[in-house]
Protein backbone atom coordinates (compact mmCIF):
# COMPACT_ATOMS: atom_id res chain seq x y z
CA UNK A 1 0.00 0.00 0.00
CA UNK A 2 1.02 3.59 -0.47
CA UNK A 3 2.40 5.71 2.30
CA UNK A 4 0.07 8.67 2.66
CA UNK A 5 1.46 12.25 1.61
CA UNK A 6 3.22 13.98 3.91
CA UNK A 7 1.86 18.10 4.24
CA UNK A 8 4.81 20.18 2.78
CA UNK A 9 4.68 23.46 5.22
CA UNK A 10 6.36 26.24 5.06
CA UNK A 11 6.91 28.50 8.07
CA UNK A 12 8.58 32.36 7.50
CA UNK A 13 10.31 33.64 9.92
CA UNK A 14 9.39 30.28 11.92
CA UNK A 15 12.72 30.55 13.74
CA UNK A 16 11.29 32.90 16.44
CA UNK A 17 8.28 34.14 18.35
CA UNK A 18 4.97 33.16 17.17
CA UNK A 19 6.60 31.68 13.95
CA UNK A 20 8.56 29.62 16.13
CA UNK A 21 5.09 28.59 18.13
CA UNK A 22 3.70 27.49 14.44
CA UNK A 23 6.44 25.44 13.66
CA UNK A 24 6.02 23.49 17.04
CA UNK A 25 2.92 22.84 16.64
CA UNK A 26 3.24 21.43 12.72
CA UNK A 27 6.24 19.07 13.94
CA UNK A 28 3.86 17.88 16.83
CA UNK A 29 1.68 16.46 14.42
CA UNK A 30 2.05 13.79 12.56
CA UNK A 31 2.84 13.07 8.72
CA UNK A 32 4.43 16.75 8.05
CA UNK A 33 7.20 18.41 6.76
CA UNK A 34 8.31 21.69 8.16
CA UNK A 35 10.96 24.46 6.49
CA UNK A 36 11.71 27.08 8.50
CA UNK A 37 12.33 30.25 6.30
CA UNK A 38 14.50 32.74 8.45
CA UNK A 39 17.51 35.16 8.51
CA UNK A 40 18.60 33.87 11.75
CA UNK A 41 22.05 32.83 12.36
CA UNK A 42 21.21 30.26 14.90
CA UNK A 43 19.00 28.09 12.56
CA UNK A 44 21.58 25.56 12.91
CA UNK A 45 21.83 25.34 16.76
CA UNK A 46 17.89 25.48 16.71
CA UNK A 47 17.44 22.78 14.00
CA UNK A 48 19.20 20.43 16.21
CA UNK A 49 16.87 21.56 19.51
CA UNK A 50 14.01 21.36 17.40
CA UNK A 51 14.86 17.41 16.32
CA UNK A 52 15.46 16.95 19.29
CA UNK A 53 11.73 17.98 20.99
CA UNK A 54 10.24 15.90 17.99
CA UNK A 55 12.09 13.21 17.19
CA UNK A 56 9.80 12.03 14.84
CA UNK A 57 9.06 15.49 13.41
CA UNK A 58 10.64 15.83 9.50
CA UNK A 59 11.66 19.06 9.97
CA UNK A 60 14.90 21.90 7.57
CA UNK A 61 15.86 25.14 7.88
CA UNK A 62 16.77 27.19 5.31
CA UNK A 63 18.65 30.62 5.51
CA UNK A 64 16.65 33.05 3.83
CA UNK A 65 16.12 36.84 4.09
CA UNK A 66 12.59 37.75 3.53
CA UNK A 67 13.21 41.22 2.74
CA UNK A 68 14.33 39.87 -0.83
CA UNK A 69 12.58 38.27 -3.44
CA UNK A 70 15.40 36.53 -5.01
CA UNK A 71 16.09 34.51 -1.17
CA UNK A 72 12.33 34.16 -0.83
CA UNK A 73 11.82 32.74 -4.65
CA UNK A 74 14.84 30.25 -4.50
CA UNK A 75 13.38 29.57 -0.74
CA UNK A 76 10.68 28.34 -2.39
CA UNK A 77 11.65 26.60 -5.62
CA UNK A 78 14.28 24.37 -3.37
CA UNK A 79 11.70 23.15 -0.82
CA UNK A 80 8.99 22.54 -4.02
CA UNK A 81 12.27 20.85 -5.51
CA UNK A 82 12.98 18.70 -2.62
CA UNK A 83 9.37 18.09 -1.25
CA UNK A 84 7.36 17.97 -4.71
CA UNK A 85 5.04 19.80 -2.95
CA UNK A 86 3.88 22.94 -1.19
CA UNK A 87 0.77 22.60 0.88
CA UNK A 88 0.62 25.01 3.60
CA UNK A 89 2.46 28.45 4.06
CA UNK A 90 2.45 30.71 7.39
CA UNK A 91 3.54 34.03 5.99
CA UNK A 92 4.83 35.22 9.40
CA UNK A 93 7.82 37.15 8.99
CA UNK A 94 7.86 40.65 10.45
CA UNK A 95 9.56 43.58 12.58
CA UNK A 96 7.96 46.03 14.93
CA UNK A 97 7.97 49.80 14.32
CA UNK A 98 11.78 51.58 14.66
CA UNK A 99 11.69 54.62 15.62
CA UNK A 100 8.63 57.93 15.83
CA UNK A 101 6.92 58.86 12.85
CA UNK A 102 6.39 62.13 14.50
CA UNK A 103 9.96 62.93 15.82
CA UNK A 104 11.61 66.19 14.63
CA UNK A 105 8.67 67.34 13.17
CA UNK A 106 9.06 70.78 14.96
CA UNK A 107 13.17 71.25 13.80
CA UNK A 108 13.70 73.42 10.89
CA UNK A 109 13.70 70.49 8.31
CA UNK A 110 12.20 67.06 7.98
CA UNK A 111 13.55 64.14 8.49
CA UNK A 112 13.31 60.95 6.67
CA UNK A 113 11.37 58.77 8.90
CA UNK A 114 12.55 54.87 9.50
CA UNK A 115 10.46 52.88 7.12
CA UNK A 116 11.89 49.12 7.90
CA UNK A 117 8.71 48.17 9.35
CA UNK A 118 7.21 49.18 5.73
CA UNK A 119 9.61 47.73 4.15
CA UNK A 120 10.16 44.25 5.68
CA UNK A 121 6.66 42.57 7.30
CA UNK A 122 3.53 41.87 5.94
CA UNK A 123 2.66 44.93 3.76
CA UNK A 124 5.61 43.67 1.39
CA UNK A 125 7.09 41.09 1.85
CA UNK A 126 4.29 39.02 2.85
CA UNK A 127 3.14 40.16 -0.74
CA UNK A 128 5.84 37.62 -2.00
CA UNK A 129 5.18 34.89 0.26
CA UNK A 130 1.37 34.95 -0.70
CA UNK A 131 2.57 34.85 -4.42
CA UNK A 132 4.75 32.27 -4.08
CA UNK A 133 2.34 30.06 -2.04
CA UNK A 134 -0.46 30.73 -4.81
CA UNK A 135 1.96 30.03 -7.47
CA UNK A 136 3.21 26.55 -5.86
CA UNK A 137 -0.05 25.40 -4.22
CA UNK A 138 -2.23 25.58 -7.98
CA UNK A 139 0.03 23.01 -8.81
CA UNK A 140 -1.23 20.55 -6.43
CA UNK A 141 -4.17 18.58 -6.99
CA UNK A 142 -7.15 19.22 -4.69
CA UNK A 143 -7.74 17.25 -1.64
CA UNK A 144 -11.82 16.78 -0.71
CA UNK A 145 -13.33 16.83 2.64
CA UNK A 146 -16.63 17.54 4.51
CA UNK A 147 -15.43 21.41 4.33
CA UNK A 148 -14.69 21.68 0.46
CA UNK A 149 -12.07 21.22 -1.59
CA UNK A 150 -8.16 22.54 -1.40
CA UNK A 151 -5.10 23.10 -3.26
CA UNK A 152 -3.38 24.42 -0.20
CA UNK A 153 -3.85 27.08 2.78
CA UNK A 154 -1.60 30.30 3.71
CA UNK A 155 -1.87 31.99 6.99
CA UNK A 156 -0.82 35.41 7.03
CA UNK A 157 0.33 36.97 10.22
CA UNK A 158 -1.35 40.29 11.29
CA UNK A 159 -2.28 42.32 14.43
CA UNK A 160 -5.26 43.02 16.52
CA UNK A 161 -2.93 46.63 15.51
CA UNK A 162 -4.27 46.54 12.16
CA UNK A 163 -7.74 46.30 13.58
CA UNK A 164 -7.87 49.12 16.02
CA UNK A 165 -5.57 52.04 16.20
CA UNK A 166 -2.43 51.68 18.05
CA UNK A 167 -1.14 55.48 18.53
CA UNK A 168 2.28 53.76 19.72
CA UNK A 169 3.59 52.39 16.48
CA UNK A 170 1.45 53.80 13.43
CA UNK A 171 3.24 52.34 11.01
CA UNK A 172 3.23 49.01 12.03
CA UNK A 173 -0.61 49.73 12.39
CA UNK A 174 -0.56 50.24 8.76
CA UNK A 175 1.75 47.50 7.69
CA UNK A 176 -1.02 45.01 9.57
CA UNK A 177 -4.14 47.05 8.54
CA UNK A 178 -2.11 46.15 5.06
CA UNK A 179 -2.21 42.59 5.57
CA UNK A 180 -5.66 42.43 6.74
CA UNK A 181 -6.87 44.09 3.26
CA UNK A 182 -4.79 41.64 1.19
CA UNK A 183 -6.03 38.83 2.63
CA UNK A 184 -9.72 39.93 2.43
CA UNK A 185 -9.45 41.26 -1.00
CA UNK A 186 -7.50 38.28 -2.35
CA UNK A 187 -9.74 35.19 -1.09
CA UNK A 188 -12.10 35.60 -3.94
CA UNK A 189 -9.74 35.32 -6.28
CA UNK A 190 -7.55 32.49 -4.49
CA UNK A 191 -10.83 30.61 -3.68
CA UNK A 192 -11.43 29.99 -7.87
CA UNK A 193 -7.90 28.32 -7.22
CA UNK A 194 -9.33 26.34 -4.51
CA UNK A 195 -6.57 27.99 -2.27
CA UNK A 196 -7.75 29.68 1.60
CA UNK A 197 -6.24 32.79 2.77
CA UNK A 198 -6.87 33.75 5.77
CA UNK A 199 -5.10 35.74 9.20
CA UNK A 200 -4.41 35.67 12.34
CA UNK A 201 -4.83 38.83 14.34
CA UNK A 202 -3.20 38.17 17.70
CA UNK A 203 -3.32 40.43 20.87
CA UNK A 204 -0.19 40.45 23.33
CA UNK A 205 1.96 37.16 22.74
CA UNK A 206 5.22 37.67 24.58
CA UNK A 207 7.63 37.15 21.10
CA UNK A 208 11.01 38.47 20.68
CA UNK A 209 10.45 41.57 18.54
CA UNK A 210 9.74 43.61 21.73
CA UNK A 211 12.48 46.47 22.84
CA UNK A 212 12.66 44.72 26.17
CA UNK A 213 11.45 41.81 27.77
CA UNK A 214 10.10 44.06 30.45
CA UNK A 215 7.37 45.42 28.09
CA UNK A 216 5.24 42.15 28.96
CA UNK A 217 4.98 42.60 32.56
CA UNK A 218 2.62 45.02 32.11
CA UNK A 219 0.75 43.51 29.66
CA UNK A 220 -2.26 41.24 29.57
CA UNK A 221 -1.21 38.63 27.42
CA UNK A 222 -2.29 35.52 25.24
CA UNK A 223 -0.70 32.55 25.24
CA UNK A 224 1.00 30.92 21.85
CA UNK A 225 -2.24 27.74 22.34
CA UNK A 226 -4.18 30.47 21.42
CA UNK A 227 -2.73 31.21 18.21
CA UNK A 228 -2.17 27.45 17.34
CA UNK A 229 -6.07 26.53 17.92
CA UNK A 230 -6.41 28.82 15.34
CA UNK A 231 -4.40 27.60 13.16
CA UNK A 232 -5.48 24.29 13.61
CA UNK A 233 -9.04 25.49 12.73
CA UNK A 234 -7.97 27.04 9.48
CA UNK A 235 -5.95 24.28 7.94
CA UNK A 236 -8.74 21.93 9.17
CA UNK A 237 -11.70 23.71 7.31
CA UNK A 238 -11.23 24.67 3.73
CA UNK A 239 -14.12 26.54 3.61
CA UNK A 240 -12.60 29.62 5.31
CA UNK A 241 -11.21 32.00 3.58
CA UNK A 242 -10.55 35.87 3.29
CA UNK A 243 -11.15 35.20 7.90
CA UNK A 244 -9.36 37.12 10.43
CA UNK A 245 -8.97 35.53 13.44
CA UNK A 246 -8.57 37.78 16.60
CA UNK A 247 -6.65 36.27 19.25
CA UNK A 248 -7.21 37.32 22.69
CA UNK A 249 -6.17 35.81 26.10
CA UNK A 250 -8.21 32.27 25.22
CA UNK A 251 -10.29 33.70 23.21
CA UNK A 252 -10.38 32.95 19.14
CA UNK A 253 -13.06 35.73 17.63
CA UNK A 254 -13.55 36.26 13.40
CA UNK A 255 -13.56 39.94 13.32
CA UNK A 256 -15.59 40.83 10.27
CA UNK A 257 -14.62 43.43 7.74
CA UNK A 258 -17.33 46.48 8.27
CA UNK A 259 -20.73 46.29 6.53
CA UNK A 260 -20.83 48.58 3.76
CA UNK A 261 -22.07 51.69 4.55
CA UNK A 262 -25.19 51.71 1.51
CA UNK A 263 -26.07 49.80 -1.10
CA UNK A 264 -24.30 51.62 -3.86
CA UNK A 265 -20.89 50.82 -2.40
CA UNK A 266 -21.69 47.21 -2.24
CA UNK A 267 -22.73 47.54 -5.83
CA UNK A 268 -19.90 49.34 -7.08
CA UNK A 269 -17.17 47.03 -5.45
CA UNK A 270 -18.90 44.13 -6.86
CA UNK A 271 -19.14 45.78 -10.52
CA UNK A 272 -15.65 46.11 -10.51
CA UNK A 273 -15.39 42.30 -9.99
CA UNK A 274 -17.58 42.08 -12.93
CA UNK A 275 -15.93 44.25 -14.79
CA UNK A 276 -12.38 42.74 -13.76
CA UNK A 277 -10.42 45.61 -13.32
CA UNK A 278 -10.22 48.55 -11.35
Amino acid sequence: MASKRSTSIIVTGGASGIGLGITRYFASLANTHITILDINDNGTALLNQLRTEYPTASITFVHCDVSSWESQAAAFEKVHAQQGHIDIVFANAGITQKGDLLANIHDAKPLKPELRTLDVPGADRGIVAVKLAAHYMVKNPATESKSGSSKGSIICTASNAGIYPFPIAPLYAATKSGVIGLVRSLARSLQREQIQINALAPAVIETNIAPDAALFRAMILTPMSTATRAVALLVGDSSLTGKVLELHGEEVTFAEPPAYVDEDTGTNIEMFWELGYA
